[in-house]
């Protein structure tokens, strides 16, 4: 008890020392208690301090390593270390310091303004590598020839994550993962036969749903409160709202046959799709309106086996846009938009006007027969369970 209490009062001097200013002194002090007391890091983090003041910045790191020794995740030793190793001229080195204290620290709040400051030098560091990075290597591709946008797409795609410029979005569907399927955010139109027939029938599904808007409310809410499923959102602008409201041809695999009836060429072209037909489930086949100035937030669908088409019917000017992972595409009247919605996706109308597209999902092209039936009675035989209960 009496070296410990001893061992306090040399800390506390050695302390008080470098704090006048006295450094070669406290230096002395430090040196004398760490031989003494090799456990005590207070000791060691005092003759880092006392090290960098006097310039000597391998000296520095070599005490504050001995901190890390005993104490791997403390934060202020390891910005410590970052800074001592970038007046070293070692920036490469502290880098990598600092982005494991910026990791540490991502979901602590009400840091002291010392680390944040610390944080922030590291974000300033990890900025200047970055772009010293990205032009290095962008310069040694330019001289091997490279042009972006005129090679591959997806290389482009490539150095922009590598960059930081692009999240990397992965499928993440809330209900079922079918894995191998393509990493792939929008599919193009020519990769489908059958979809130029459907696009050509725009007009005829145009003058239908604008019968159907002249008449009584045949909308309701896109997302409903009372829903069974749970809603992916909590904005009161859209849940139970006609902000973003549906009338549907199909609804979880059941037809509407007062919708059928009144969009005859709409339902017939909904037939030459390859649509999944899973008992009380799919197809889904509407017409999504989004009124002016609504946004749909970011979210995930629920299987990663279905492709999503939005065949645009009404698009006023300066409409918006949809988001699936990087890739932002504009709606083009007849133009049809087909993505896989269980990667991260958002919407938006920006316009004075509704935007109104035919939503229907199509099987992916790349599953084969065999894994269609075995799908379907998965999903089949799962709301059998569910129903059970």
């Amino acid at each position: 008890m009496h070296a410990q209490s001893t061992a306090q009062n040399r800390l506390q001097t050695a302390i008080q020392t470098l704090q006048r200013g006295n450094i070669p002194q406290a230096k002395s002090l430090f040196v004398s208690l760490c031989h003494d007391h090799p456990h005590l890091t207070h000791a060691w983090f005092g003759l880092a301090y006392a090290y960098s003041n006097l310039d000597d910045f391998i000296a520095s790191i070599a005490a504050i390593d001995k901190v890390l020794e005993h104490e791997p995740k403390n934060i202020k030793a390891i910005i410590f270390k970052a800074d001592q190793l970038v007046y070293n001229k070692q920036e490469r080195m502290a880098l990598s310091f600092y982005e494991a204290a910026i990791q540490l620290t991502s979901n602590q709040q009400n840091l002291p303004d010392e680390i944040v400051r610390g944080l922030h030098r590291g974000i300033t560091l990890r900025e200047k590598y970055d772009a010293q990075y990205s032009d290095y290597l962008l310069s040694a591709l330019f001289k091997k020839g490279y042009e972006r946008g005129k090679i591959s797409k997806r290389f482009d795609d490539a150095l922009d994550i590598s960059f930081g410029k692009k999240e990397i979005y992965l499928q993440q569907p809330t209900r079922f993962y079918f894995p191998g399927l393509p990493q792939k955010a929008f599919f193009e139109r020519s990769e489908f036969p059958w979809l130029s027939a459907i696009e050509s029938k725009t007009p005829a599904i145009k003058s239908e749903l604008q019968q159907m808007l002249s008449g009584q409310e045949q909308f309701s809410p896109y997302l409903d409160s009372d829903s069974t499923e749970p809603n992916f959102v909590k904005h009161l602008d859209i849940v139970d709202s006609l902000n973003w409201s549906a009338a549907y041809l199909w609804h979880y695999g059941v037809l509407n046959d007062a919708i059928a009836e009144q969009c005859p060429n709409t339902k017939q072209v909904l037939d030459t799709a390859p649509l999944p037909y899973i008992g009380g489930q799919t197809p889904v086949a509407l017409f999504s309106k989004l009124k002016a100035g609504v946004k749909i937030p970011p979210h995930h669908g629920l299987l990663n086996t279905r492709l999503i088409c939005h065949l645009p019917i009404i698009v006023p000017k300066n409409c918006g846009g949809l988001r699936v992972g990087n890739e932002t595409r504009q709606w083009e009247e007849g133009k049809a938009l087909i993505f896989d919605d269980s990667i991260e996706h958002e919407a938006w109308n920006n316009s004075q006007e509704e935007r109104v597209v035919l939503l229907f999902d199509i099987w992916r092209p790349e599953l084969t027969d065999d894994e269609k039936r075995l799908i379907t009675d998965m999903l089949v035989a799962v709301d059998e369970f569910s129903e059970q209960g």
